[in-house]
């Protein structure tokens, strides 16, 4: 059981027998009455997302999500096709499970993938991804890195902004959960 006073940011609970993550909390404590704690939570099944207010020192039952290490294979046109690391099991995920995690996978990554109750609800990909730029405007003399930005598309697909001095064939890191440019690699 964890207590509502305890919620942070990523924080799984389970409600009504699905699984939830704190996308955002705030503790209130007015002047009258009693504190409550006001929380955005993520379905982590369906991916919507809705506000919920609880009395504070409220407890809710953990949930328990299991992580399997899985590899990407490839994307046959409507699935992802992943393969468990440990007993070589192949498993197809629909786009709706993968959810924004498409644009950084690369072919042969090491992913985890998440289940609750024995069903799979998404994948956790690393935080950064090293990856190669495809197409962007070519760099210009007297660019220098505190300049603008550009767009670049990368070899996965995904469109992002970098610095005028990255050309195409550079390989860049990534931040996977905003889509920032972090550094040439």
């Amino acid at each position: 059981m964890i207590s509502t006073n305890d919620f942070k940011t990523g924080v799984s609970v389970e409600i009504d027998g699905d699984a939830y993550v704190v996308v955002d909390f705030q503790h209130v404590k007015p002047g009258k009455g009693a504190a409550f704690v006001r929380a955005k939570l993520r379905n982590m099944c369906s991916g919507s997302v809705v506000e919920r207010t609880f009395n504070a020192g409220e407890k809710l039952p953990k949930a328990h999500l299991d992580r399997r290490e899985m590899e990407y294979l490839y994307h046959d046109g409507s699935y992802y096709v992943f393969m468990d690391t440990e007993n070589y099991e192949q498993t197809l995920l629909s786009e709706e499970q993968i959810s924004d995690s498409k644009s950084y996978l690369k072919e042969n990554m090491n992913i985890s993938v998440l289940l609750f109750k024995g069903d799979i609800i998404g994948i956790d990909i690393p935080a950064q991804v090293t990856l190669e730029v495809v197409e962007t405007e070519p760099g210009i003399k007297g660019d220098t890195a505190s300049g603008g930005n550009k767009p670049a598309t990368l070899e996965t697909g995904a469109v992002v902004r970098v610095p005028f001095f990255v050309n195409a064939g550079d390989k860049i890191r990534v931040n996977t959960k905003t889509g920032d440019y972090i550094e040439r690699a």
